[in-house]
């Protein structure tokens, strides 16, 4: 006889908890809109207070729609320890960060190669595991 499937069912994760997994994050995915279509670019991040996500980037799309003032997304994965996925998603309203100097030495590194701060305020985040 078979076992049965197990079926997940994906649990919402705790602001706070998303927040935390956003701090120790290096690298995400910066969604905006391109011509009215969804683009994922990759981005440097580091956690500013608790309350602000800054993004390292190069890519013009990003940079202009920080000096546009659009709404930005940007999203995190990985695997917990116990083989559960889980998936952290914040947007807010983009701009560009003036007067910003480097938190670590991830974002040193992206600024030294001309890499463009964007501020990004942890309007809405969500995250789910399973």
């Amino acid at each position: 006889m078979t076992e049965p499937s197990r079926t997940l069912v994906p649990e919402s994760i705790h602001r706070d908890e998303c927040v935390s997994l956003l701090g120790a994050a290096a690298l995400a995915r910066v969604v905006i809109s391109v011509k009215c279509l969804p683009v994922a670019l990759p981005a440097r991040i580091a956690l500013i207070e608790g309350n602000f996500v800054l993004l390292a980037s190069s890519d013009p799309a990003v940079i202009l729609a920080a000096e546009r003032g659009d709404v930005v997304s940007l999203q995190i994965d990985g695997l917990d320890a116990d083989g559960l996925t889980w998936s952290v998603m914040a947007s807010g309203i983009a701009k560009r960060a003036t007067g910003q100097s480097p938190p670590n030495e991830i974002m040193r590194q992206a600024f030294d190669r001309g890499a463009t701060f964007v501020l990004l305020p942890l309007s809405v985040v969500v995250g789910q595991r399973g």
